[in-house]
């Protein structure tokens, strides 16, 4: 969320960087909603200052005999006023709030302009994608032959859009998410949460996703509580610290969690219906950093670093997009994208969003630590896919896959699976 006086202040500059990411700020509805806040600040403020002579002069003019009626009745007429001004105030603060959480973040002028993928541009490409003697399959495909994977039933138990994964399908998955838990926690320094995977609407507005994308999530709620279940760790680990001031020299402060994430994928209908590449329900690795603002640019570009060293871990080919303004998420003022190479599609898509929120998330959450003199100032708030497991795995059975029908998997996974090879029939070899 926005300071509206920073906005303000900003003026046409405010309008030209939102309107890179095609949004269209109207200032002057903004200053006319701040200037009413301001003024109804000003009147509540002065009508209280003259209750409280009144009040005195009531006091006063009672003690010595003298006729009070007049006054009491402009004591009356002044709670009258204050009592309409701070309804009026109460509006206007609501509607102000609205304005503020629908704005999104102004787009990093790093980021390329554009408006979709088409104008991300390329940092840089690691690994070959491998050449195959032989037509590659898709991950349904080599996943149902093999066995490990089951999409039919996953549909009688609850539609589209889901997978059950079995036998050495399920450890893999396993693997994966162990794999890069120790990456980030031994490595990376992260550290480890378990956290709830159903939130209240308050955390889900400090990160961003309400109000404005209420239909791409899952509600829930008994009686009458109300819980969201989070499309991703990012809503739990970022708001662990929510209305909070984190000393100085607890920052950065480094989480990662593991956990699943619920997506009603409303604006995807008809694209990637088949397969693990877009579900309702998967497994991810996320990984968050809250660091001091002068920090988040280098931030950014360590946190690639370790989301990049999931795929070199298990020898993916892929590539890192810097995302244009315009094809930026509503609380990201810079992203990049790791897409990996996905042999049956004959191009990369995108495993892990990685992004730099500025001031922008901790604003809304209320997320603070000190700055010079002691004084509370806001941190940066970061995160990052460290990664999706679905898509991973898909990405490991196509470019693993081999002429045999059996997959052939990196050898950093051997010490979490026990075994190197799923066999074409779907067994686990040495």
């Amino acid at each position: 969320m926005h300071d509206a006086r920073a906005l303000i202040e900003m003026g046409a500059e405010a309008v030209r960087r939102l309107a890179r990411r095609g949004y269209s700020l109207d200032l002057s509805e903004l200053e006319s909603l701040q200037s009413r806040r301001n003024q109804n600040i000003r009147s509540a403020d002065e009508l209280r200052a003259e209750s409280k002579r009144v009040a005195s002069e009531v006091q006063q003019t009672a003690k010595q005999g003298g006729d009070i009626s007049k006054l009491k009745e402009r004591a009356r007429e002044l709670k009258d006023q204050i009592r309409d001004i701070e309804a009026g105030q109460v509006q206007v603060e609501e509607q102000l709030r609205d304005l503020l959480l629908s704005i999104p973040n102004l787009p990093d002028d790093a980021a390329p302009d554009g408006d979709s993928e088409d104008f991300a541009v390329e940092i840089r490409r690691v690994g070959t994608p491998p050449a195959f003697p032989f037509e590659p399959k898709d991950h349904v495909d080599l996943g149902e032959a093999i066995g490990i994977l089951d999409f039919a039933r996953a549909t009688k138990l609850s539609g589209p859009r889901f997978a059950v994964s079995r036998g050495a399908g399920a450890a893999l998955e396993r693997a994966l998410a162990t794999l890069f838990l120790d990456l980030h926690t031994r490595r990376h320094g992260y550290v480890e949460h378990a956290v709830p995977y159903l939130v209240t609407r308050k955390t889900m507005t400090g990160t961003g996703q309400l109000p404005k994308f209420e239909e791409d999530l899952f509600k829930t709620g008994v009686a009458d509580r109300e819980l969201f279940l989070i499309p991703t760790a990012e809503v739990p680990l970022t708001n662990l610290y929510a209305d909070e001031i984190i000393p100085p020299a607890e920052l950065p402060l480094a989480l990662t969690a593991h956990t699943p994430c619920f997506r009603s994928e409303a604006g995807s209908y008809g694209r990637d219906t088949r397969g693990l590449i877009r579900q309702h329900q998967f497994a991810k690795v996320e990984i968050v950093q809250m660091v001091d603002p002068a920090d988040a640019d280098a931030t950014l570009e360590t946190m690639v670093g370790h989301a990049e060293a999931c795929l070199k871990e298990l020898g993916l080919a892929y590539r890192v997009v810097k995302l244009a303004a315009g094809d930026t998420g509503f609380s990201a003022q810079l992203t990049y994208d790791i897409e990996v190479w996905i042999p049956s599609q004959n191009t990369y898509r995108e495993i892990s969003s990685v992004s730099n929120f500025g001031t922008f998330q901790a604003r809304r959450a209320n997320i603070r630590t000190r700055g010079e003199g002691g004084k509370p100032k806001l941190v940066a708030t970061l995160n990052g896919s460290g990664l999706p497991v679905g898509r991973t795995l898909a990405a490991l059975l196509e470019q693993c896959q081999q002429q045999d029908g059996s997959i052939l998997l990196p050898e950093s996974l051997v010490p979490y699976l026990g075994f190197r090879r799923i066999s074409a029939d779907g067994t686990p070899e040495a």
